[in-house]
């Protein structure tokens, strides 16, 4: 009869430890998440001054590529201009080449 109530004391000892465990680690669990909110708050907070911050980048890079855009325009347009000015002046050059030219035969042709 001992034997058995020793038995029956450490089967009733082991379902109290058992539960007393289970209760422990739903314990620790639960100021696992309590500790793990304010930290989780922190990192959607950073999380979303992150992402503002990628928008504003984005935006930047937007404002950037236009403007890389405009100015390779002014550019090609300048260049274009350019050309047609040193064109414009080999044509001027050249009739006043001609120009000169004729002056003097005509200059030859006149009797002193």
């Amino acid at each position: 009869e001992l034997w058995v109530s020793l038995e029956e004391h450490q089967d009733a000892l082991e379902l109290i430890m058992s539960k007393y465990r289970k209760q422990m680690l739903q314990l620790l669990e639960g100021r696992k998440r309590e500790e793990a909110e304010p930290v989780l708050k922190i990192h959607q907070a950073n999380s979303g001054e992150i992402e503002s911050q990628i928008d504003r980048i984005c935006e930047m890079g937007a404002v950037m590529r236009k403007a890389v855009q405009v100015d390779d325009e002014q550019f090609f347009k300048v260049q274009e201009k350019l050309a047609q000015l040193e064109l414009e002046n080999k044509e001027l050059r050249e009739l006043l080449s001609i120009s000169k030219e004729s002056f003097e035969v005509g200059r030859e042709d006149l009797p002193d």
